[in-house]
């Protein structure tokens, strides 16, 4: 950049600019002489104007790259670099609510940030509506300005227009009176002219990406839809998969029964969670029917003025039916439910389009499936589905921690199993370990274990001791009670800062505490941790009893199923507890990694071929007293 040049007090006059016959989009051009307010002192201008390597510097900020982000960061160093600023901000349109929100700002608070401001108000509301720049000598003055900061004097807003029509605003904002000068909004409009373009390009690139994801997620979608034939299941996974691109409060497939002549709900969701309608729709009656005999989407902004809604859920505001067609038959339904208003727009819309015809196939073929093939081929089915199931169950990778490590591995019986482990962030150096046992083997097993997962996630927020985790999964699965169904859960809290464990115990295999001993000559400690209680989903009202434990840096705490212990070989023997004690005995203190290979290595070498009879977890966490 070359060295700033403050201009002379007195400019030079300039031939007036004459007035075009049409006025053209970002014609900028200053209509007077004069450049700088007479009472300006400094004007902080550090270029001079229409100086080459400035509009050198401006194109190449704003056409070498295409993301909002980076554009604003670049265009607010470029306006520091000619106006010597201390507030600034841009401010796009949101069309839908007709207000300026702030995209990019330098100097404000965080509640101004957050404010709407209305077309039409204030300085910046101002130069959106009106559709040109405002230069503000002195706010106290201006009438209409919103005093969101009292220590502002003067203000300049160059609004941003493109294919004549105002997309935002350049703001900038001083605590000095008659800071900004003609010269400062001059070369405001200059970015701004140019600006509005580039965001313009950000946007339909940000735009074009978006909808690459979203076929991308389509596709993926329609995928894995096509590969459940189970009607039930793919209804239940439409509406889970759905909410990958579409929001919603209330979910609906409504199926047309050839009988009885009526669509019937064959899959409800609300607010995530299932709920069962009895009432069947006409068609022709209300959005959905509508939908149905017009074989089109209805979009419904605000279903309170539209004469064709009939109520089911009071809260609701917004609504969008999709006709689900196949081979030229209406065989269902799609519906789509808001608490806002003006909620799905037309993109939610061709997005629900495209994806309606797939779930339509889907559903067909899996009606078909469910008449003509044989119960082996069914299971066969679920029992894919649920090992997809169960590998979202599992984390990918242990924790980090500063103060310990941990290690787990899981090994299913079958293809599927009905153990499961999860480790929940608790936040400030805690985190909660899960270990439990789904009753049952297999595809039952192993969809159990992915309800418990699911409330067990749903829980996490709350950030509950041991004991309050185990009875609030045993309430919720009490409200989900399934017969014959029950699972058993080690829940224990690691606090990373003061080296603690708590732990309670669901009717799960009790853990062993390994303490490291003093004299490293001799073997660790190896104790079992009495920690006792119900299995959860059997009995109401349970309390559990809740332990802690105090560790030193070596020291090991082993979480394992029954499946480890119930292990047998050829000859019926079990591996057993004597066998585990003495491992974790030998070993001289041993990273968590190591250990878990170890006990599963010597499991495996005990079995000697013979096929697992249960599923086997193993979870250690070491705690190292100093960062891992």
């Amino acid at each position: 950049m070359p060295s700033p040049i403050k201009p002379s007090s007195t400019p030079p006059p300039a031939p007036e600019a004459p007035v075009p016959e049409h006025p053209y989009e970002g014609d900028y051009r200053p209509p007077t002489q004069q450049l700088f307010h007479s009472h300006a002192a400094d004007p902080k201008i550090r270029v001079e104007p229409l100086q080459v390597e400035f509009l050198h510097n401006l194109a190449d900020a704003l056409n070498t790259t295409l993301d909002l982000n980076t554009l604003m960061h670049r265009v607010a160093d470029l306006v520091r670099a000619v106006i010597d600023y201390k507030i600034f901000a841009i401010l796009l349109v949101n069309e839908r609510a007709a207000d300026l929100r702030m995209r990019f700002q330098i100097g404000h608070s965080t509640e101004v940030e957050r404010m709407r401001i209305k077309l039409g108000r204030g300085v910046a509301g101002q130069a959106a509506l009106q559709r040109k720049s405002l230069l503000v000598e002195d706010v106290t003055t201006q009438e209409n300005y919103i005093d969101a900061n009292p220590n502002v004097r003067s203000e300049l807003a160059v609004p941003l227009v493109v294919k004549n029509k105002v997309i935002g605003v350049l703001d900038l904002q001083s605590e000095t009176i008659g800071y900004f000068t003609m010269e400062h909004q001059r070369l405001l409009e200059l970015v701004a002219s140019r600006m509005a373009i580039a965001i313009e390009n950000a946007r339909l690139y940000t735009r074009v990406s978006r909808q690459a994801q979203t076929l991308a997620v389509l596709n993926d979608i329609s995928r894995e839809i096509t590969s459940i034939l189970d009607p039930d299941d793919l209804l239940e996974r439409i509406g889970q998969l759905l909410k990958r691109v579409i929001d919603f409060h209330m979910f609906t497939i409504l199926l047309w029964n050839d009988r009885t002549q009526l669509f019937e709900h064959r899959f409800s969701s609300r607010f995530g969670e299932r709920v069962t309608r009895e009432r069947t729709i006409a068609l022709g009656e209300g959005l959905i029917g509508t939908a149905a005999q017009l074989r089109e989407p209805i979009l419904a902004p605000d279903v309170r003025k539209d004469p064709r809604y009939v109520e089911a859920n009071p809260e609701v505001r917004s609504e969008l039916a999709i006709p689900l067609v196949y081979k030229g038959e209406v065989i269902g339904v799609l519906d789509l439910e808001h608490t806002r208003v003006n909620y799905y727009n037309d993109d939610h819309q061709r997005t629900l389009s495209t994806l309606a015809s797939q779930v339509a196939i889907s559903i067909a073929n899996a009606k078909l499936y469910q008449r003509i093939h044989e119960e082996e081929q069914r299971m066969e089915r679920d029992l894919d589905m649920a090992r997809q199931v169960q590998l979202r169950l599992m984390p990918s990778h242990p924790p980090k921690l500063e103060r310990a490590e941990i290690a787990a591995r899981f090994v299913a019986a079958r293809s599927i199993g009905g153990d499961v482990f999860d480790y929940l962030d608790y936040g400030s150096g805690r985190i909660a370990i899960a270990v439990g046992d789904v009753s049952g083997k297999a595809a039952p097993a192993a969809l159990y274990a992915a309800l418990v997962s699911g409330i067990l996630r749903s829980l996490a927020p709350r950030h509950l001791s041991p004991a309050a985790m185990l009875v609030a999964l045993n309430d919720q699965l009490q409200e989900r009670k399934l017969d014959s169904q029950y699972v058993t859960m080690l829940m224990a809290v690691w606090d990373d800062n003061n080296q603690t464990l708590q732990i309670a115990n669901a009717g799960s295999v009790q853990p062993l505490f390994v303490a490291v001993n003093s004299d490293t000559t001799k073997p660790p400690s190896v104790r079992t941790i009495k920690a006792e209680g119900f299995p959860l989903g059997l009995f109401p009202n349970a309390e559990y009893e809740e332990f802690t434990l105090s560790t030193r840096p070596g020291d090991l705490i082993v979480f394992f199923s029954d499946g480890i212990v119930d292990a047998v070989n050829a000859t019926g023997d079990m591996f057993g507890d004597e066998r585990l004690t003495q491992l974790l005995e030998s070993q001289h203190q041993p990273a968590a990694q190591f250990t878990v290979d170890a006990v599963l290595q010597a499991v495996t070498d005990f079995q000697a071929g013979t096929a697992h009879f249960d599923d086997e977890t193993i979870v250690v966490l070491r705690a190292t007293g100093q960062s891992t």
